[in-house]
């Protein structure tokens, strides 16, 4: 596996690093997946997914937010994460090669969803889709508190990959959401998964088959998305 390097992101208020795993071979499209409320780009699972799509042909961008980068526990308020969003995704356009041909958008949780408000509120910008991976649909236990109202907005296909176990939201409380949405989207279900797409047993190589399974999926979503285009 390539080593990622850096790429530098000027804010308004400073300024955060982005890691670029580059993809093996001639990248199909880049990927930028932003990281979930409690954990930046370099968690486990963030490394995981990158390196994975990396091996599968996709250049893939993850980044810290704001917060995360000043070692804060406490997300920003949603218009600080978009704006930081929207900086990642004009340094990567100048950058990424092949963000330039397609590029897709998403993160995990917390991330996934300000990516669909970065989409949502730009019908100009240039994502070809969205890779949504635990979406945030609702606080645990308060499901009639949702985060849905402006996905109508985002136009855009979107692949959502949801844990059956999801506390944020299962896919049977998904599934009412997403059938109303054009283009229609993509719901890929963990069976067992949690939050994080983690399944019960607490056997290593079991999840890694599972993330494997994950990134498989979404790969060839993408390829999907790039053919219909």
């Amino acid at each position: 596996m390539k080593q990622s390097s850096e790429l530098h992101v000027p804010l308004e208020t400073g300024a955060v690093t982005a890691l670029v795993y580059a993809a093996d071979g001639r990248a199909a499209a880049t990927l930028v997946l932003a990281h979930g409320a409690g954990a930046g780009q370099r968690s486990a699972f963030m490394i995981a997914f990158a390196e994975g799509m990396a091996a599968r042909g996709i250049d893939v961008i993850t980044f810290d937010f704001e917060y995360i980068a000043a070692k804060r526990r406490i997300p920003d308020r949603g218009p600080v994460l978009e704006a930081c969003y929207r900086a990642v995704i004009e340094a990567v356009r100048s950058s990424v090669a092949s963000s330039r041909r397609f590029l897709f958008i998403g993160g995990k949780s917390m991330g996934g969803r300000i990516a669909t408000q970065v989409a949502a509120a730009d019908r100009d910008l240039p994502a070809a889709g969205l890779v949504l991976l635990g979406y945030p649909l609702h606080p645990p236990g308060r499901p009639s508190v949702l985060r849905s109202a402006h996905l109508p907005a985002v136009g855009r296909p979107m692949l959502f990959v949801q844990g059956s176990r999801d506390t944020f939201g299962t896919p049977p409380e998904l599934s009412p959401v997403l059938a109303g949405l054009v283009p229609a989207p993509t719901l890929h279900v963990v069976a067992g998964g949690d939050h994080s797409l983690k399944v019960s047993r607490r056997d290593p190589a079991v999840q890694k088959a599972v993330y494997d399974e994950v990134q498989g999926t979404i790969v060839r979503w993408m390829q999907s998305v790039i053919e219909l285009g």
